[in-house]
Protein backbone atom coordinates (compact mmCIF):
# COMPACT_ATOMS: atom_id res chain seq x y z
CA UNK A 1 0.00 0.00 0.00
CA UNK A 2 1.10 3.30 -1.10
CA UNK A 3 -0.41 6.58 0.75
CA UNK A 4 -0.11 9.74 -0.94
CA UNK A 5 -0.96 13.46 0.85
CA UNK A 6 -3.18 14.83 -1.02
CA UNK A 7 -3.81 18.40 0.99
CA UNK A 8 -2.81 19.22 4.58
CA UNK A 9 -4.61 21.83 6.59
CA UNK A 10 -3.38 23.19 10.18
CA UNK A 11 -6.21 24.25 12.23
CA UNK A 12 -4.16 25.42 15.64
CA UNK A 13 -7.39 26.05 17.19
CA UNK A 14 -8.17 22.29 17.71
CA UNK A 15 -4.13 21.16 18.36
CA UNK A 16 -4.20 19.67 14.72
CA UNK A 17 -3.68 18.69 10.87
CA UNK A 18 -5.97 18.08 9.00
CA UNK A 19 -5.34 15.10 6.03
CA UNK A 20 -6.64 14.36 2.87
CA UNK A 21 -4.95 11.36 1.98
CA UNK A 22 -5.17 9.01 -1.18
CA UNK A 23 -3.80 5.10 -1.01
CA UNK A 24 -3.01 2.67 -3.71
CA UNK A 25 -3.58 -0.70 -2.85
CA UNK A 26 -3.84 -2.24 -6.46
CA UNK A 27 -4.22 -6.12 -6.44
CA UNK A 28 -4.78 -5.75 -2.77
CA UNK A 29 -7.50 -5.71 -0.38
CA UNK A 30 -9.47 -2.80 1.08
CA UNK A 31 -6.49 -1.80 3.63
CA UNK A 32 -8.17 -1.81 7.49
CA UNK A 33 -8.22 1.72 9.41
CA UNK A 34 -5.21 0.75 11.39
CA UNK A 35 -2.78 -0.26 8.57
CA UNK A 36 -3.50 3.64 7.05
CA UNK A 37 -3.12 4.56 10.43
CA UNK A 38 0.55 3.40 10.93
CA UNK A 39 1.09 4.51 7.19
CA UNK A 40 0.05 7.73 7.76
CA UNK A 41 1.98 8.15 11.01
CA UNK A 42 5.42 7.19 8.99
CA UNK A 43 4.52 9.66 6.22
CA UNK A 44 4.25 12.36 8.28
CA UNK A 45 6.58 11.43 11.13
CA UNK A 46 4.01 11.57 14.47
CA UNK A 47 3.27 8.45 16.21
CA UNK A 48 0.46 6.46 15.29
CA UNK A 49 -1.36 7.57 18.71
CA UNK A 50 -1.98 10.64 17.13
CA UNK A 51 -3.47 10.23 13.98
CA UNK A 52 -7.42 9.31 13.97
CA UNK A 53 -8.86 8.43 10.27
CA UNK A 54 -12.27 9.47 10.36
CA UNK A 55 -13.14 8.34 7.06
CA UNK A 56 -12.09 6.14 4.13
CA UNK A 57 -13.92 5.34 1.06
CA UNK A 58 -12.47 2.83 -1.49
CA UNK A 59 -13.16 2.89 -5.47
CA UNK A 60 -15.08 0.00 -6.74
CA UNK A 61 -12.53 -1.92 -9.22
CA UNK A 62 -9.48 0.56 -8.72
CA UNK A 63 -7.29 -0.49 -5.76
CA UNK A 64 -7.46 3.28 -4.19
CA UNK A 65 -8.50 4.63 -1.21
CA UNK A 66 -9.47 8.25 -0.69
CA UNK A 67 -9.93 9.60 3.12
CA UNK A 68 -9.69 12.47 5.83
CA UNK A 69 -8.05 12.27 8.74
CA UNK A 70 -6.81 14.18 11.50
CA UNK A 71 -3.45 14.44 13.39
CA UNK A 72 -3.72 15.74 17.15
CA UNK A 73 -0.39 17.56 18.88
CA UNK A 74 -1.64 15.61 21.80
CA UNK A 75 -3.24 12.07 21.75
CA UNK A 76 -5.46 13.59 25.37
CA UNK A 77 -6.73 16.59 22.34
CA UNK A 78 -7.79 13.47 20.35
CA UNK A 79 -9.96 12.34 23.31
CA UNK A 80 -11.34 15.77 24.03
CA UNK A 81 -12.51 16.77 20.54
CA UNK A 82 -13.43 13.04 18.56
CA UNK A 83 -16.70 11.97 19.02
CA UNK A 84 -16.53 7.93 20.96
CA UNK A 85 -17.79 6.30 18.03
CA UNK A 86 -15.00 7.79 15.69
CA UNK A 87 -11.89 6.78 18.69
CA UNK A 88 -13.61 2.88 19.12
CA UNK A 89 -13.22 2.87 15.17
CA UNK A 90 -9.30 3.53 15.55
CA UNK A 91 -9.40 1.30 18.65
CA UNK A 92 -8.25 4.36 21.02
CA UNK A 93 -11.35 3.80 23.15
CA UNK A 94 -14.02 1.43 25.18
CA UNK A 95 -17.30 0.98 23.30
CA UNK A 96 -19.90 2.62 25.76
CA UNK A 97 -22.91 0.65 26.57
CA UNK A 98 -26.17 2.14 25.26
CA UNK A 99 -28.54 3.81 27.85
CA UNK A 100 -31.83 2.01 28.16
CA UNK A 101 -35.03 4.33 28.75
CA UNK A 102 -36.90 4.13 31.56
CA UNK A 103 -40.00 3.93 29.63
CA UNK A 104 -38.53 0.64 27.50
CA UNK A 105 -38.02 -0.89 31.11
CA UNK A 106 -41.20 -0.39 32.30
CA UNK A 107 -42.76 -2.01 29.06
CA UNK A 108 -40.65 -5.00 29.58
CA UNK A 109 -41.92 -5.33 33.39
CA UNK A 110 -45.71 -5.68 32.41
Amino acid sequence: MKIDIVSKNENKVMGRVEVNFKADHDGEATPSRDAVRTALAGALGVPKERVVVDEMGSKYGLGSTDGYAKVYDDVEVAKKYEKNYILVRNGMADKKPKKVKASVVKKAKR
